[in-house]
Formats: C-alpha cells, structure tokens, sequence
C-alpha cells in the first residue's frame, strides 16, 4: 500500500470523526476527516488512494449520492458506510453499488479496524489493476489502425491468411503487421494479447 493512502472519514458529527481519527491513529493509520460530501470531493483526484468511512445521513448530499458522484467521476476508493439507523434496503442499495461494507454505529472498535484493513487491501488491489490498465492502454495506443484492425482479427482467432484475405492484403504484410503488434504491445503470444485487449477500461 502506497504511504500516500488514507483513511477519509467524511461525517457531519465531529464526536464520532474524532473517535474514528483516534482509534485509527493509534494502530499508525494517516487519517483525514470532513464534514461535509462537498469539502471531501474537493480533494479527491484520480491519484487519491485509501478508502472511505461514510456516514449515511448527512446535510446537502448524503452518504449515498457521495458513493454515486464518486462512480461517476471514476474514483474507485473503497467505502465502509457508517450509519446510526441502517435499514436492510439501504444496506443493500449500498454494497450492490460497491460498497466494502455497511457498518451501524456505535461501532466496535476491533470491528472497524478489521474494515478499515480489508478496505485498504483492496485500494491496493485497485491501484495495481489501474496501473496495469493504463500501462496497457499506453502501449495499444501506439498501434497504427492497420495494426488494430489486424490485432482484433487475431485475437477473434483467424489466422493471418485469412485476415489478408479479409483486409485486401499480401500474407506477407499481415506478418509483419503482426510482429509490430507484439513488438509494441510487449505481448509473448496470443492469448496475453487477448487479455490486453479485454482489460476494463480504469
């Protein structure tokens, strides 16, 4: 896990961002508190990392919306709710969103800090799979047209005869087509091609 990551409590009672930073503190975990959904948004960037323990039931936008403005702007930080009157709707509205877990106060401490870890373990999951993607994407965006045309071709399976018949071109052509999409991709065969290709888009 990067030393950059927190822990984000974002919770209009101060008691309860007080105790949560306290707790947090003691086992060496950097922590920062908010108010507010709004003064939280405003620090988040794509190289945010940590997660987030969200109240529910909060002034202007409330837990929830938070988690949806989050997804739409494609910060995947991982949230722990934290709500004093959770319902089983909710509960599940929330953790089909992406929530890691929904948690209802008052807290045990043992039981936060078991979150919190699991929570910071798949931030660092997501970071390393954001990583991969973008090294992936830079290396695809360096094929010429020809060459994504005939990639896809290969990847779906048809052999370079076939892709030269496809596309109006010489076999000796798709062949070297070929060797340049593996020489820019830095794929060792086919399949890891293929993968490349169906990496979700991060």
């Amino acid at each position: 896990m990067s030393n950059m990551a927190k822990v984000f409590v974002v919770d209009d009672d101060a008691s309860v961002r007080d105790s949560i930073s306290m707790l947090l503190e003691t086992v060496g975990i950097t922590v920062a508190t908010f108010s507010n959904a709004v003064d939280f948004l405003n620090i988040c960037t794509p190289d945010t990392e940590g997660c987030v323990i969200l109240d529910v039931n909060m002034p202007d936008m409330d837990g929830p919306t938070l988690q949806e403005e989050l997804t739409r702007r494609g910060l995947r930080l991982p949230i722990i709710f934290l709500s004093g009157q959770g319902s089983i709707p909710l509960t599940v509205r929330t953790l089909k969103s992406g929530a890691m877990d929904f948690l209802t106060k008052p807290v045990k401490g043992t039981v936060l800090l078991a979150s919190v870890q699991s929570a910071l373990e798949q931030c660092s999951i997501l970071q390393n799979q954001a990583k991969i993607a973008q090294s992936v994407a830079a290396r695809l965006a360096m094929l010429t047209e020809r060459e994504r045309e005939v990639m896809m071709l290969a990847v779906a399976g048809q052999t370079s005869k076939e892709i030269a018949q496809r596309l109006y071109i010489s076999y000796r052509t798709v062949e070297i087509h070929r060797a340049h999409i593996m020489q820019k991709t830095g794929a060792t065969n086919m399949l890891e091609l293929a993968r490349m290709t169906t990496l979700p888009s991060l």
